[in-house]
């Protein structure tokens, strides 16, 4: 009988019960980003502190700085192109949890300008 050596023998990388779905979190946490975002806006759009300041130029409070904005828009791309590009399960989630976290660090940044209600 011929056997083959168990060098070429495929070995599961996971059990057959587990899947990883940590790319479908990631494209769909891409996919809803532009909707939260602007539902955000929308939302202090609405604010009567707000919409004064964007008409009339009253009642400005600062936010947090719009670089922050930038920067995590930036790393949860570039954390999305992680997820999508790595081979190793560990490097995904990682990544999927930096880009949970910059998505959350931008929408608080566009929050951030919502007034004190006074």
């Amino acid at each position: 009988m011929d056997t083959a050596p168990s060098s070429t023998i495929p070995t599961p990388a996971a059990p057959a019960g587990a899947k990883d779905r940590t790319r479908l979190w990631a494209g769909l946490s891409a996919a809803l980003f532009p909707g939260v975002f602007v539902g955000a806006v929308l939302l202090l759009l609405s604010s009567v502190r707000v919409s004064g300041c964007v008409t009339y130029g009253v009642e400005c409070t600062r936010g947090l700085p719009g670089w922050l904005l930038l920067w995590s828009a930036g790393a949860a791309v570039v954390a999305f192109a992680v997820v999508l590009a790595a081979p190793r399960l560990r490097v995904r989630q990682w990544a999927l949890a930096v880009q949970l976290l910059a998505k959350c660090t931008a929408i608080l940044v566009v929050l951030s300008y919502y007034p004190d209600p006074a």
